[in-house]
């Protein structure tokens, strides 16, 4: 059975060697100092590997079960979040005002990450209300916050998002699902929703619906769409749970993985809701959540990387096979470690470096949340803008390539299911899909963002480049083997935003064919700057006489793998991108 071992040693790295949490201004960083976060992703990262991660494969292998109108969870979870709920790691990164520890959302991103490499089909429970519960916060009311919040930040009460409908799912203007409204102030809903994660289930008291309808007599298309709460019980005025809903789950989908996560269509047959925000500005508030799930689904990308990578490296180090070609290596058994191999090796370094860069662009992009919300910093806001479809679309794109890579270091025992690695795979499979499929991430990255306050973002987002490179520039040890080839990464970004700015306008689709290449184009231009930054960090832990040697000298040659192996892949996609909307758009639909 596949094992998981919480990253902690990298995770400190990241957060204090490199982002230098406690050292920054933003409200709560202060205590941020190693011997806490240590602690916190000590115990974390204890429940990942020892509660969550042996019901991976339960929940994998016997799924959710929909009986009577009530969903089975799998055995064990029912359990296992109740541990997860007692021990406050629901509502670590949120307000004490309804009972989160309003510890930052940095160290939230990493205790995230454990547990969703442990589990990620149970962590999306949590999950969902997290992104719930944040949206009730910023668009609630008063009383409403007062209703939900408490419950739902302990998770005794859960809570879902529901967008998509049978027949439109990034068109959202197009839903049918309507809200009448009513004498006293609520709405009568009406409709069905599908793919909705944690639908239904058995393992809290209520269920607390985020329901995107359309009022009669409203706007057409997206800006008649409004935000609904809709709870499957009703909360009575003293806040104790009264008659059940109009809302019901009535089928659960069978789907490619995360299986221990109920996946309901949702019917809404006249259910009593509530509007969140301001009539026919659903989306503005779908959106507080929209993003954070979308950076939370970045996160499973690389959690899935993380584990699958974390096995099959224990494989290569266990499995004989052959011969290493410069000589023998295991002279007492009948064959080397398949680690020996070059191909073995290039496949898992392939996975580490990716993996490390991407924790790091992953916690950067936490703090540029922080900065934004606790320091009420414009710039960071308008980065993280920018960042987020890279971080959806790029990690989790090149995440599930790693779970790939992972299974084939098993040979034919990755595609047999007793070793667990088809599941990873799997799993990491929808990432690319919900919260917004990664070919619409691109176009919004190019489309919206790149544009966004004139440029401002991606401009500023330059410069912080050319900052870094010309403030190291004299610094030898870094300039070959990390300045260098992140200089010539940039100006290939630089080159493809400029094709964009030339020719997008006159020609649309110019851009759009080139969008998918650029949001990867990015992705490896914010690593190689993690990994420029991660090596800064290294040297000088080297220089100041560190007791963990190996653990720099490691990172400095993983980083050398990711710069030298990895990153001129902005040069691939930079000619594909130049190469316009001609060799995509030639064929008419009928010759294909």
């Amino acid at each position: 059975m596949p094992s998981y071992t919480a990253p902690t040693r990298d995770m400190q790295f990241i957060l204090h060697d490199v982002l230098n949490v406690s050292e920054q201004d933003t409200p709560g960083y202060a205590e941020l100092d190693r011997e806490f976060t240590s602690a916190v992703l000590g115990e974390a990262g204890k429940i990942s590997s020892e509660v969550l991660s042996p019901l991976n494969p339960v929940g994998d292998s016997e799924g959710c079960v929909l009986e009577n109108g009530v969903v089975r969870t799998p055995k064990g979870f029912k359990a296992a979040f109740d541990q997860v709920r007692e021990g406050g790691w629901t509502a670590l990164d949120l307000p004490e005002e309804y009972g989160g520890q309003n510890m930052p959302y940095v160290l939230g991103t990493a205790v995230g990450e454990m547990f969703s490499g442990a589990n990620q089909a149970f962590t999306m429970y949590q999950g969902l209300t997290h992104g719930a519960a944040s949206a009730i916060l910023v668009h609630g009311s008063d009383q409403q916050k007062e209703t939900y919040l408490p419950k739902m930040f302990s998770c005794e009460w859960t809570g879902t998002m529901n967008l998509t409908e049978p027949h439109c799912g990034t068109d959202l203007g197009l839903m049918r699902t309507k809200a009448e409204p009513q004498d006293d102030g609520s709405y009568l809903l009406t409709g069905q929703k599908i793919f909705i994660s944690s639908g239904e289930h058995d393992m809290a008291d209520n269920i607390v619906h985020l329901v995107l309808a359309k009022i009669p007599g409203g706007p057409e298309g997206i800006k008649g769409v409004s935000l609904f709460i809709v709870p499957k019980f009703i909360v009575k005025d003293d806040g104790s749970l009264g008659d059940r809903n109009g809302v019901t789950c009535g089928k659960i989908e069978e789907k490619m993985g995360i299986h221990g996560n109920s996946t309901c269509v949702m019917n809404y047959d006249g259910a009593t809701g509530w509007l969140l925000g301001e009539e026919h500005k659903g989306m503005r508030a779908m959106f507080t959540m929209m993003n954070e799930a979308r950076i939370g689904v970045g996160m499973q990308g690389l959690a899935q990387a993380e584990v699958a990578y974390q096995n099959a490296l224990a494989y290569a180090k266990d499995r004989l096979q052959g011969r290493a070609v410069t000589g023998t290596e295991n002279p007492d058994g009948p064959a080397d470690p398949l680690i020996v191999h070059p191909d073995i090796r290039r496949s898992l370094m392939d996975q580490k470096s990716f993996i490390e860069g991407a924790r790091a662009f992953m916690l950067w992009g936490a703090e540029l949340i922080d900065r934004s919300h606790r320091g009420e910093d414009a710039a960071a806001e308008g980065l993280i803008s920018l960042m987020t479809p890279v971080i959806k679309g790029f990690i989790t794109d090149e995440g599930y390539d790693m779970t790939v890579l992972a299974q084939q270091v098993y040979g034919g025992h990755g595609y047999i299911e007793e070793w667990g690695m088809s599941q990873f795979t799997r799993d990491a499979r929808i990432a690319m899909i919900y919260e917004g499929a990664n070919g619409v991430q691109a176009l919004d990255l190019v489309g919206r963002k790149l544009a966004q306050d004139s440029g401002k973002h991606v401009m500023a987002f330059f410069e912080m480049i050319k900052t870094f490179l010309k403030e190291n520039e004299g610094d030898e040890a870094l300039k070959k083997d990390f300045l260098d080839p992140l200089k010539a990464a940039s100006k290939d970004l630089q080159a493809s935003a400029m094709f964009f700015m030339q020719n997008g306008m006159k020609n649309p689709n110019a851009a759009l064919a080139g969008s998918y290449d650029f949001m990867h184009l990015f992705g490896h231009v914010c690593l190689g700057l993690m990994w420029a930054r991660m090596a800064k960090a290294s040297h000088a832990a080297l220089e100041a006489g560190t007791t963990d040697e190996a653990f720099y000298k490691t990172k400095l040659a993983t980083g050398r793998f990711y710069m030298k192996r990895r990153l001129p892949a902005t040069a691939l996609h930079l000619a594909r991108i130049e190469s316009g909307a001609e060799p995509v758009m030639e064929l008419d639909a009928e010759a294909f």
